[in-house]
C-alpha cells in the first residue's frame, strides 16, 4: 500500500487536506484495534510511528486514533461518504462484544481467556470481491508478504481513489480479467496469478455471480466459492467470514490446527474434521471464535 499524507507537525491533527477528528462510538484497546486492523483479516491498514492508522477499502480513506475513544478523519470532501461506511465496515453491524458473551466461554476455559485478551475484537465487514481478491494472494503467505502483493496490484493496476493523490483501489474482477497474466505475476503472486486470471475470467462470463454468491446462505455460498480457480475450503471461509458476514465459518489455518491441536486435544484431526468441530462446539457465531482463538495462539501460543 502506498503511503497516505503524513501528519503533519502534531500527531494530534490531521493533514490540512483532511476533516478534523471526529468521534466513533466504539470501544477498542490498542492491541485488540491492531488485531482487528492487522491480524490477518484485512490487508490495507498500516500503523504509522505516531499510532495512527491509515486504511483504504472500496473508494474509501480512512485515519483511525485511539484517545479515549475511536476518532477518525477523512480527505476533505468526503467526510459524509465515509462517516456513513465506517462503522458497518469496522463491525458490519454488530455489537461483537455482545456476541461475544453468547459463546460457550463459561464451559469452556481456553476461549474465555482468549476473549479476555482481546476485548472488543471486531470482525470487519469488508467489500466482497476485494475480500476474494486478498484470500487468494493468501495461500502459504504470511500477513506481511500478502500485504506487499495486494499493495502492488493496487499501485499498478488500481484506479485513483477520489480526493486522495497518490492513492489507488485494488483493481475491480472485470479489470482483473483484461490484466495479462504475466503482469499479474509481476506484484509477486507467483502460482496465484493463474488462479486470480482464471477466477476474473470466470466472473467476466458470469455477471453479477458474486453478488449473488454473497447473500446466499452459508452453505450454498460455500459450495459455489470453491468451484472458482484456487478457491479451498479455508479461503472460501475466510471470505465468506470476512467479506459476506458469515459468523458460521469457521476457517482452519495452519494456527487453528495448533490451537485445536493443543488446547482441544484434536492432534491429527483433517482441517475438514476441524471445521466441523469448530461450527458444533462454538455454534452459531463459530467464525467470532476462531477470530480469538487465531488471536490468542499468534501473540501467546509460544508461552
Amino acid at each position: 500500500m502506498q503511503p497516505l499524507p503524513a501528519t503533519r507537525s502534531s500527531p494530534s491533527r490531521p493533514p490540512a487536506d483532511w476533516s478534523d477528528w471526529q468521534s466513533l462510538p466504539l470501544r477498542f484497546t490498542p492491541g485488540t484495534l491492531a488485531e482487528t486492523l492487522d491480524g490477518g483479516q484485512t490487508f490495507r491498514w498500516r500503523q504509522a510511528e505516531d499510532g495512527i492508522w491509515h486504511g483504504l477499502w472500496s473508494e474509501h480513506v480512512v485515519q483511525l486514533r485511539l484517545v479515549d475513544t475511536l476518532e477518525w478523519s477523512a480527505p476533505a470532501g468526503r467526510q459524509s461518504h465515509t462517516a456513513a461506511a465506517l462503522p458497518a465496515y469496522l463491525t458490519g453491524g454488530h455489537d461483537f462484544t455482545q456476541l461475544a458473551d453468547t459463546l460457550p466461554w463459561r464451559s469452556d476455559a481456553h476461549l474465555a481467556r482468549c476473549i479476555a485478551a482481546f476485548p472488543g475484537l471486531s470482525l470487519p465487514r469488508q467489500p466482497f470481491g476485494e475480500t476474494l481478491l486478498c484470500f487468494l494472494c493468501s495461500a502459504t503467505k504470511q500477513i506481511v508478504q500478502i500485504k506487499q502483493m495486494v499493495a502492488l496490484l493496487a499501485e499498478r493496476h488500481g484506479a485513483p481513489f477520489p480526493a486522495s493523490p497518490g492513492l489507488r483501489r485494488l483493481p475491480t474482477w472485470p479489470e482483473l480479467a483484461q490484466i495479462p497474466e504475466p503482469d499479474l505475476r509481476a506484484c509477486l503472486l507467483g502460482f496465484r496469478a493463474r488462479y486470480i486470471k482464471e477466477t476474473a475470467l470466470f466472473l467476466a462470463a458470469r455477471p453479477g455471480w458474486l453478488e449473488e454468491t454473497e447473500h446466499l446462505p452459508y452453505a450454498e455460498a460455500k459450495a459455489r466459492l470453491l468451484e472458482l480457480p484456487g478457491v479451498g475450503e479455508k479461503v472460501a471461509d475466510c471470505v465468506l467470514l470476512f467479506g459476506a458476514g458469515k459468523l458460521e465459518a469457521f476457517p482452519v489455518d495452519t494456527w487453528i490446527i495448533k490451537a485445536m491441536a493443543q488446547r482441544y486435544g484434536l492432534d491429527g484431526w483433517s482441517p475438514a474434521q476441524i471445521a466441523h468441530f469448530g461450527r458444533t462446539h462454538f455454534g452459531p457465531l463459530a467464525g467470532l471464535a476462531q477470530q480469538y482463538l487465531f488471536a490468542w495462539e499468534r501473540k501467546f501460543g509460544r508461552q
